[in-house]
């Protein structure tokens, strides 16, 4: 019981709650005397110390006996006593003396206190407070020195604090900001401070105050007079920023009361705004206008000034990499010619803190690892700032010895071998982080989720050399013991659970929870998925939530555009892409063109049987205008989809379909006259398809590859007969900048079958959009020797190459160069790279809220239509 008093009294005697002030007023504090069953010699002397430390923060000096020795206090008050406690005091001109007891009965303590005037006659002023529990000893001891120091200085409590005047805020609002409370001790320097307090709220242009007796103390009044409203603001001298990009930075609002604060804090953030845009000697003032005794108008004037740019950036210090080279890693950059287009010039002090890292990470990375990278030094000039960075490099470290210590799953010799970094390489913090995710990536998948792997550094300084220790705790085996899947309105547990590739009770694998998370961001059904997991019900047992916030999933679109195919064309299409929440998609789409009307009705289920088995029908009905003939399609094709490996998988397909061939003219080929009026197909088709990009349109990474045959004829009977074969090939590279390079290929071959004939329209055309541009559609074909038609090609080359590059980044608009390559090849004719045509040119893209829009121009470079081609342009449509 003793020990906790003293601990909790020592916690108030190290943390008064009052700051320490001297005083005029003299006290000498003796030891209390201690009445308790249990032994509590140390309140004997704890209790004084909290009491002076109480009487200090009022404003009392302690005063202390040289030698304390034997005080011989006496509980009585007979004289004897009280002249002896008075001598005392005056040996150390103490103007009061106090001494007392504790008593503990129980439950119950009494504290009693004397307070002596050592220069008067009066006997001692006796003060007490009694409690229960000691739980309350603090407080109680606070109340006594309070009480004592009242005493002391006549002082006297504060009976209430009132705050007057104020209309719109609050009173509490006030008090809160204030040192004077209702029933502390009235301090003169607390109201002083209460004042300013008040008026650095900024809502009141004058504070006074009043006080007032009572019979429980001071009565402290302070009389608040408020600002006026804010009626308007204006913005005056802006021409960089609109008044709504301002008023986005600004704290003041109309109707709200005027506060200075806040006023100079929004033109802190106005003038910020402007630096970000490099207008770094941007001033902003305010003007306050009355309009009436509660209400004034405030008025921004912006000076903008000039806008300067980064001019130079120079460093200090560098040795092992140039000058060129370090300005490479930075975003940051010198004002050049294109700054207009690139930003080049802009400081972004952001970007700038950034830049220092990646430098620090150059240098780490490149063996420097005592390297250091002081903070940026700017020199404003009249029109430009001067960037100067100081760098220490220290010397070149090279790895020594790699070595695995810990927990090993496998043998050292095949963990070490799938280490990046090796003995003798100059030493790479990237690489040591890379191997640490590696490992912890493979010891996740064995199922040791809480694998702690520390990369241990030892520096041989004379050496230049260190030595990495991988420390690897593996922990122990985790399984999945639940999956709780939450916010899932419409969509049903199991479609989620099929895209997650784990399962309850199984070992737990990091690589297949990423995956996963992956897979139902690609569904496209939610607008956010948090994935988090917690320890279960032991500590080889986890929980993984799954908490989706859904988004429609329904479309209803219409539009239209224009495409060099078919001119003006009008669109329109309804689809669900979770249907009834089981992930199933149904569409209707039509379009009507200038050359084609096309209507389709498809149904998918993405998992027949409950397995990654997709399956769906097309129906369909399309007329197509050709040059010399037309062809009117009606059919429809069962398909099935599986996956057979990362991001591959396997299509095929059953098609029928009833063509009719009518209204040729007579410029009409005879391999199209042989197919005139009606012809039935029976085709089958297989793909194997790999689609790694990052996106659909504007991709900026990974390829798309694909192999399809296309077979009709035997056995499945019809008017028509062929195999197609055709392997296509796209490849996306970032590369510097934010530009991408794209290499493009395609190769085909059809041959006729036994049973029926190889129709025109399933033979090899080039030119448009999408093969080479700059000639027109169906332009690059085989004739017919007689008519002059187009009849297709049984074989075809096509090749094109790509360099986009961002116009406008943050709206998706692209620009593009380009160099297109191909032909379609007769029968008879060998494939060759010697009579392939060709093109370049260049162009715009858009994903625009209505869909991709291409804008390009192609030149043929051909010699026999050298200087021909043309503007191309699609829109409203996905190509």
């Amino acid at each position: 019981m003793e020990r906790r008093i003293f601990l909790a009294m020592c916690c108030l005697f190290l943390f008064p709650s009052a700051a320490i002030a001297q005083g005029d007023v003299r006290v000498l504090v003796l030891p209390f005397q201690v009445y308790a069953v249990d032994p509590m010699d140390d309140l004997r002397e704890q209790i004084p110390h909290l009491i002076s430390r109480q009487l200090v923060a009022d404003g009392v000096t302690i005063v202390e006996l040289p030698d304390p020795g034997e005080t011989s206090i006496d509980d009585g008050v007979d004289v004897s006593g009280v002249e002896h406690f008075r001598s005392l005091g005056v040996t150390v001109a103490a103007d009061f003396v106090i001494w007392g007891s504790f008593t503990l009965v129980g439950d119950r303590y009494s504290l009693d206190a004397k307070v002596l005037d050592t220069y008067g006659e009066t006997p001692p002023q006796v003060v007490f407070i009694e409690g229960e529990g000691l739980e309350t000893m603090l407080d109680s001891v606070r109340n006594l020195s309070r009480d004592i120091g009242m005493r002391l200085l006549g002082m006297e409590k504060v009976a209430a604090v009132v705050i007057s005047g104020n209309k719109r805020i609050e009173s509490e609002a006030v008090k809160r900001n204030l040192k004077t409370k209702s029933g502390d001790l009235y301090l003169t320097r607390n109201i002083r401070e209460d004042l300013k307090s008040i008026f650095k709220m900024g809502y009141f242009g004058d504070v006074r105050v009043e006080v007032s007796g009572s019979p429980e103390g001071r009565v402290v009044t302070f009389l608040v007079e408020e600002k006026e409203t804010v009626r308007n603001i204006r913005i005056k001298g802006n021409d960089k920023f609109n008044d709504e990009k301002i008023r986005e930075a600004m704290g003041t609002r109309a109707g709200a009361i005027l506060n200075f604060n806040t006023l100079r804090r929004d033109t802190r953030e106005i003038k910020a705004l402007y630096k970000d845009k490099g207008y770094h000697h941007a001033q902003v003032t305010y003007e306050i206008e009355p309009t009436s005794e509660d209400e004034a108008n405030i008025e921004f004037v912006i000076k903008e000034g000039e806008k300067i740019f980064v001019k130079t950036i120079g460093f200090q210090g560098n040795k092992a990499f140039g000058d060129k080279k370090i300005k490479s890693l930075m975003k940051t950059k010198e004002k050049g010619f294109f700054s207009w287009i690139t930003s080049s010039g802009d400081l972004d002090r952001e970007a700038l803190e950034q830049d220092t890292s990646r430098i620090t990470a150059y240098y780490h990375n490149h063996g420097y690892i005592q390297a250091r990278v002081g903070d940026p030094e700017l020199e404003y000039k009249e029109n430009s700032i001067l960037v100067s960075i100081k760098i220490e490099e220290g010397v070149q470290f090279r790895v020594g010895k790699v070595a695995l210590e810990g927990d090993l799953i496998r043998p050292k010799e095949e963990l070490s071998a799938s280490i990046k970094i090796a003995e003798g390489q100059v030493f790479n913090r990237e690489l040591i982080r890379e191997d640490v995710l590696m490992l912890s990536d493979m010891y996740s998948d064995e199922g040791y989720a809480y694998v702690d792997i520390s990369p241990r550094i030892d520096h041989r300084v004379e050496d230049h050399e260190a030595d990495i220790t991988y420390l690897i705790d593996k922990g122990s085996l985790v399984y999945f013991e639940k999956i709780i899947i939450s916010g899932n309105t419409k969509t049903r547990d199991k479609v989620i659970r099929r895209q997650l590739h784990i399962y309850e009770q199984e070992l737990f694998s990091g690589r297949r929870l990423k995956r996963g998370t992956r897979n139902l961001y690609r569904l496209d059904y939610f607008e956010d998925i948090k994935v988090n997991t917690t320890r279960g019900s032991g500590p080889d047992k986890m929980i993984v939530n799954i908490d989706v916030t859904e988004k429609p999933t329904g479309a209803f679109s219409f539009g239209g555009g224009y495409s060099s195919v078919d001119n003006v064309f009008f669109m329109a299409s309804v689809s669900q892409r979770n249907l009834f929440g089981r992930g199933q998609t149904l569409g209707l789409q039509g379009m009507i063109g200038g050359r084609t009307t096309d209507f389709t009705l498809s149904f998918t289920e993405p998992w027949l049987f409950d397995i990654p088995l997709s399956a769906g029908i097309d129906l369909y009905n399309t007329s197509k205008d050709y040059d010399t003939y037309d062809k009117d399609s009606m059919g429809g094709t069962l398909r099935v989809g599986y996956p057979i490996y990362d991001h591959t998988r396997a299509y095929l397909s059953y098609n029928y379909d009833r063509a009719t061939i009518e209204n040729l003219t007579g410029k009409a080929s005879t391999s199209i006259k042989e197919f005139e009026g009606t012809n039935t197909g029976h085709t089958l088709t297989g793909t194997i398809r790999r689609d790694t990009r990052d996106r659909i349109f504007n991709a900026t990474s990974g390829s798309d590859n694909s192999v399809t045959i296309k077979h009709a004829g035997t056995p499945f009977g019809g008017d028509i007969g062929f195999t197609k074969y055709v392997a296509d090939s796209g490849w996306y590279f970032p590369l510097f900048w934010d530009t991408v390079g794209f290499l493009h290929g395609s190769i085909g071959f059809i041959h006729g079958d036994t049973v029926g004939k190889v129709p025109t329209w399933e033979r090899f055309y080039l030119g448009g959009m999408n093969s080479v541009r700059g000639y027109d559609w169906r332009d690059i074909s085989p004739l017919d020797p007689v008519t002059g038609d187009e009849i297709g090609g049984n074989k075809m080359m096509l090749f094109n190459v790509e360099f986009q590059f961002p116009l406008v980044k943050n709206a998706g608009i692209n620009g593009v160069l380009f160099y297109d390559t191909g032909n379609a090849f007769n029968n008879g004719e060998a494939l060759s790279f010697s009579d392939l045509k060709n093109s370049v040119g260049y162009g715009i893209r858009w994903l625009s809220p209505m869909g991709p829009i291409r804008l390009e121009f192609g030149y043929i470079l051909d010699s026999e239509r050298r200087g021909e081609g043309g503007w191309e342009f699609s829109m409203g449509a996905a190509f």
